[in-house]
């Protein structure tokens, strides 16, 4: 009996020790087995914790879960560019479709390195049509596709309308990323000459860049110019690209050494020695001393004033020590194309750059080396479209004072315009001169003979480079249109002498100037009145 009570109760004793047990044992279970969350996943688990093989398993599981979802990425990009890429062979084939021509080879549009191959065959066909390798015959002077001029900070431009300037910042952002583009690719090939890998180069950056010039052929492209400082003072870079409507392609890389390409100006003149006076201070400080490489020949007609021009001459000499000059006397009539021709023809030495130039021109040392840089025997010649000063009475008449003539040449709207009309002005090699036949000698006194010589070059397979320069001008003088000259000759001496006044404002104000005047006066009286 005693035994039976004792066993009663013992058992919920029992009972509870065993829940306890099963409580514990469940408890251990769960930090065992239950799986970790995703913070704890991130984190290394302990050297000597007992689940460092499993850690270490997700840790794996997550980095191939990464790289596979880089690999999916990887494949959309590389479908996109198939697809962009066949999406170019389609237009393409359109292209070559609709000029068949243009290729002698059809597209094959299931092999993609072919496709790109032929891609390439026909931008580099583009190159071959456009005016780059050589001249294209022209019917006129107005076929002629000009350039325009540009720097790191300013593009110099013919058409201008009534709202662009002749020298402008680039404003639009698409004319200022393309031309940064073509100086970046241009510094690109000079730092990564082909075929030369382990020598030594100097490092070129755009502050190297001294000018360049472009002109775009709406069918073909855009063609490309660049000159870059050289190695010495008279060596330069040059770089020559070509965007053919689509990616921009090197067409030559090489060094241009200038030092000693010398230039023959040729200045045909009659009487007028306060203005040869005028020029030799220019020509002094610019061609001699600046410059070095030059030699001056002047033609003079008839012996008024011969003497005191001669005088100059001889001055100049003495005090600069300048001895690479040239004075042929003519006693005959004035006439500017005989006097250019003969001054060329006397030339008996070397092939030299000849500059054609007048009394009242001014030039820069820079224009100086344009003028070498743009010309090439056989193959170009060059065609400046200079600044031409506007009458400074008129410009600054409302100042104290008239500035000093350098302080006159900027390139503004307001100071003068690009004489586009104009031919005189021109830079090319003697043989080049005299195989194309010179000046026609029937034409007499001023105007006509630049033309005719420019359509000769126009005609022929030379290169004629149009643009206008930043350091060439043309001063401001009374123009005197003499009725000797024929119909044709005073009509264009008349239109040059109406263009050389003023700016179309500046033309207006002094048509309105009586009807400003009254309109002030009357804005006086009424504000006494009030």
């Amino acid at each position: 009996m005693m035994l039976r009570r004792g066993f009663v109760l013992f058992l919920p004793r029992l009972v509870g020790l065993l829940v306890v047990a099963c409580c514990s044992v469940s408890i251990v279970y769960m930090l065992t087995c239950t799986p970790r969350g995703d913070n704890q996943q991130l984190a290394l688990p302990r050297v000597h914790s007992p689940t460092v093989k499993e850690g270490y398993e997700v840790i794996l599981q997550e980095r191939e879960e990464q790289h596979h979802n880089y690999i999916i990425s990887l494949k959309k990009q590389i479908a996109q560019l198939k697809a962009e890429l066949q999406g170019r062979s389609e237009q393409l084939k359109n292209v070559q479709d609709q000029y068949p021509e243009s290729l002698h080879i059809r597209l094959d549009h299931t092999n993609p390195e072919k496709a790109q191959a032929n891609l390439l065959a026909f931008l580099r066909s583009q190159i071959d049509k456009a005016e780059v390798h050589s001249g294209i015959k022209l019917s006129t002077e107005y076929a002629v596709v000009p350039f325009e001029s540009f720097t790191l900070q300013k593009v110099y431009q013919l058409e201008t309308g009534l709202t662009r300037h002749p020298e402008e910042k680039p404003v639009r952002k698409d004319k200022r990323e393309e031309l940064i583009e073509v100086i970046e690719l241009a510094v690109g090939s000079l730092n990564n000459p082909e075929g030369d890998d382990n020598a030594k180069h100097r490092v070129y950056t755009a502050s190297d860049f001294i000018e360049g010039i472009y002109r775009t052929e709406k069918d073909k492209g855009t063609l490309y110019e660049l000159t870059f400082k050289g190695d010495t003072k008279h060596q330069f870079k040059k770089i020559v690209l070509f965007r053919p409507f689509g990616p921009v392609m090197k067409v030559k890389n090489e060094n241009v050494n200038m030092a000693d390409t010398l230039i023959n100006v040729i200045v045909p003149l009659a009487k007028r020695a306060s203005k040869f006076r005028q020029f030799m201070q220019n020509f002094r400080e610019m061609g001699i001393h600046q410059d070095g490489r030059i030699h001056l020949t002047v033609v003079y007609f008839g012996k008024e004033q011969m003497n005191e021009v001669k005088s100059i001459l001889e001055n100049t000499s003495k005090s600069a020590n300048f001895k690479n000059f040239t004075f042929i006397q003519l006693n005959e009539e004035f006439s500017r194309g005989k006097g250019l021709d003969v001054g060329a023809r006397f030339w008996k030495g070397n092939n030299v750059v000849l500059f054609f130039c007048d009394v009242d021109i001014y030039f820069t040392a820079e224009f100086l080396n344009s003028c070498r840089l743009n010309t090439q025997p056989g193959k170009k010649v060059f065609y400046p479209v200079l600044f031409s000063q506007y009458n400074p009475s008129i410009i600054y008449g409302h100042h104290d004072s008239i500035p000093s003539l350098e302080q006159q040449l900027i390139i503004k709207k307001e100071t003068g315009f690009w004489r586009d009309f104009g031919f005189g002005m021109t830079c090319q090699y003697r043989s080049d001169f005299i195989n194309i036949g010179g000046f026609d000698l029937d034409i007499k006194g001023w105007g006509g003979e630049d033309v005719h010589l420019y359509r000769k070059y126009l005609h022929s397979n030379l290169i004629v480079i149009r643009t206008p320069v930043r350091g060439l001008f043309h001063l401001w003088h009374e123009k005197q249109c003499l009725d000797e000259l024929t119909p044709e000759q005073y009509k264009m001496c008349m239109q040059s002498k109406a263009m050389n006044e003023a700016s179309h404002g500046q033309l207006g104000m002094l048509v309105f100037k009586q009807e400003i005047e009254t309109h002030l006066h009357r804005q006086k009286l009424s504000s006494k009145k009030t």
